[in-house]
């Protein structure tokens, strides 16, 4: 069970009714999100609240009736994905620290300095979006806010998202090694095993992880490729 001193209230109201649990803010999300979380490291304990602060207890009866079950876990279970969880502002910032960190990781990997064709390091695009004082949303995805996020660095970073197409040559020797490595950065739109064992491939992937990439491939190969940008869009 959690220790009171650091559970908030779980909380579910439905047919005029209210229900509150105390509980670890933490596990409890997670729990009500789906993971794979044990209820003993959710509760503080298997008391059901009509008001927590007050101490008053909700009535067997109306818990029989609206949960159809005697079972305290089970109704647990239930106040918790069903209600709303408060949430601490201890919480709220780490929720905002994974979220800044998951945009500046796809503004990286997605996006370019229009001036020089290269990524941003993170530290920049950091500064940019605190300078910007950029409204992240904790709650939804990096995806769903990029776009909006963007527009509002434009005003303060250049920057340009921007896929290209790169014609990549490794000789026999890395061949093997080196495809693993070009499917994890992305989509191969031609490749060509020749005569001699050398591969060539067309690779479709974000401009910012063109560095990232290449780096990869010196360090497989020590520095035995080719490479030529096709396309760019």
């Amino acid at each position: 069970m959690v220790d009171v001193d650091k559970s908030v209230i779980a909380r579910y109201k439905t047919q005029g009714k209210n229900f509150e649990i105390l509980v670890d803010c933490e596990n409890a999300i997670a729990f009500k999100t789906g993971s794979n979380i044990n209820l003993n490291d959710v509760l503080t304990a298997e008391e059901i609240f009509e008001d927590v602060k007050k101490g008053m207890h909700a009535s067997e009866i109306d818990m029989k009736k609206i949960f159809n079950t005697e079972d305290k876990k089970k109704i647990c279970e239930q106040i918790i994905r069903k209600g709303d969880v408060q949430v601490t502002a201890e919480y709220q910032r780490k929720l905002r620290d994974i979220k800044v960190k998951q945009i500046i990781d796809l503004i990286h990997r997605n996006a370019i300095d229009p001036k020089t064709g290269n990524p941003h390091p993170p530290q920049r695009i950091k500064n940019a979006v605190e300078e910007a004082k950029i409204r992240i949303d904790n709650y939804k995805t990096a995806e769903e806010q990029i776009q909006d996020i963007i527009s509002q660095l434009k005003t303060v970073l250049p920057i340009k998202f921007e896929t290209r197409t790169i014609m990549i040559k490794v000789s026999a020797q890395y061949a093997a090694q080196s495809y693993n490595a070009l499917k994890q950065y992305g989509k191969l739109l031609k490749e060509e095993w020749q005569n001699d064992g050398s591969l060539v491939v067309n690779i479709e992937l974000p401009a910012g992880l063109q560095e990232d990439l290449f780096s990869k491939l010196n360090n497989l190969t020590h520095g035995s490729i080719e490479s030529k940008i096709i396309g760019v869009k």
